[in-house]
């Protein structure tokens, strides 16, 4: 019970998905391992394309999701780390520099350059999500990792700054506030998911993460151990369901079962003799449907949205540098076929991943459409190493001392460091 609890609620298009964990060190030294507390998982309503659009519904999913998992752990939710995505997300590169006065570079010299980053025209409705720091360049000399401690007159930050709608932020707020539950922090879906799927070699050589979900494709290039570039597309493994349902003539649900049961991303390893029965409108018997022309309609779609990553990944300027390739990940990569069409689309070496290194309550999260719900959860370890404690949950309700599931002395004492 040493280690701190850490909760993430994964909001999706298909899915709200809310998991209570604690990380389990390992005694060799190795990968440590987060064993599953509780799990909570809920079919989304109110969201579309990762955007609340009916308030009062995707509130109840998230109480829900959110009750599911207090009962599978028997702790209390209080905060909680929280995905978002959305067309609405935004990112932009800038640079900031400081006069340092030739001595020792500390935290102060880092904070005061990454806020002259910051400072940049942001729209008045939209706020900053993450900003991630790229590289450091000290009185001319490039590709510095970690400056503190070098001697030096001007120090530089090259930063990733992720911004998103306000109004799409504070609806998603107030969604886990419904469920008394404060967000800790709103974390990209591919940042999260990288953090689960990733290997240090790939983020070093140049790796994009492609996470594709119901209502949106989610990307996030990593050069030399630093996140570059990322961007939300509106497009995902709904669209290709709802092409099944207007090609097939059926309704949604059916056909996202037969998009699970029968689909296939590439029409040529499909053997022409293979048929299933179903009922399309307005017809009183089942027919036959050739495996093949449900294929060719899941190739279309599926190609589009790689064409898609393809032109956004030649936009940023970067598709010479990622020798590591592609990292898939989300609900729609469990198709079968799709890593074949993908190496095609792209041109680049394609692997599938998923959860791993889990202990506990898995054994619904053993796919990749749990990537980012668990990434979530490797971001929030992140966050206890500066603020123990932070993530929420208490037992039985308890927490003396605390407001809104912060440990507000450990706050003080990390903010007297970062003071000069």
């Amino acid at each position: 019970m040493d280690e701190p609890v850490i909760v993430s609620i994964d909001i999706g298009t298909t899915k709200v998905c809310t998991l209570v964990a604690r990380e389990e060190l390992s005694p060799q030294g190795g990968v440590s391992t987060l064993r599953i507390l509780g799990v909570g998982i809920e079919p989304s309503q109110g969201i579309k394309k990762g955007v609340v659009v009916d308030m009062a519904a995707a509130s109840q999913v998230v109480i829900r999701s959110v009750e599911k998992a207090e009962r599978a752990c028997g702790l209390e939710i209080s905060s909680a780390i929280v995905s978002l995505a959305g067309s609405q997300v935004s990112s932009i590169n800038s640079r900031g520099v400081v006069g340092v006065a030739g001595r020792t570079i500390d935290e102060d010299d880092v904070s005061r350059a990454v806020d002259a980053a910051r400072a940049v025209a942001i729209p008045h409705n939209r706020e900053v999500l993450h900003i991630i720091q790229r590289g450091f360049t000290i009185d001319g000399q490039e590709g510095i990792r970690k400056p503190l401690g070098m001697h030096g007159y001007r120090l530089e930050v090259e930063t990733h700054i992720i911004t998103a709608s306000s109004a799409s932020v504070e609806n998603l707020r107030q969604c886990v506030g419904a469920a008394n539950v404060d967000v800790l922090q709103f974390v990209l879906n591919p940042l999260a998911s990288g953090e689960m799927v990733l290997t240090e070699t790939e983020r070093e050589m140049g790796v994009v993460v492609v996470d594709i979900g119901g209502g949106t494709t989610d990307m996030a290039i990593y050069i030399g151990g630093d996140v570059w570039h990322t961007n939300v597309l509106a497009v995902g493994g709904d669209h290709v369901t709802s092409d099944i349902a207007h090609g097939l003539r059926l309704p949604v649900s059916q056909a996202d079962d037969i998009k699970v049961q029968h689909g296939h991303a590439l029409r040529s390893e499909i053997s022409p003799d293979e048929y299933f029965s179903i009922k399309p409108f307005g017809e009183e018997q089942s027919v036959q449907i050739n495996r093949q022309e449900l294929a060719h309609i899941i190739e279309a779609r599926v190609e589009e949205i790689f064409g898609l990553v393809l032109q956004e990944i030649k936009r940023s300027g970067y598709d010479g540098l990622l020798p590591a390739g592609v990292v898939l990940t989300g609900g729609a990569s469990a198709l079968p076929g799709i890593r074949s069409l993908a190496s095609r689309t792209l041109n680049l070496p394609v692997r599938l991943a998923r959860p791993e290194n889990l202990v506990g309550m898995i054994d619904k999260l053993d796919s990749p459409a749990f990537s980012t719900s668990v990434g979530l959860l490797r971001w929030a370890l992140l966050m206890s190493d500066v603020l123990p404690q932070s993530s929420g949950p208490r037992p039985g309700g308890g927490g003396k001392g605390r407001t809104g599931g912060f440990d507000w002395e450990a706050v003080k004492a990390f903010l007297r460091r970062l003071l000069p």
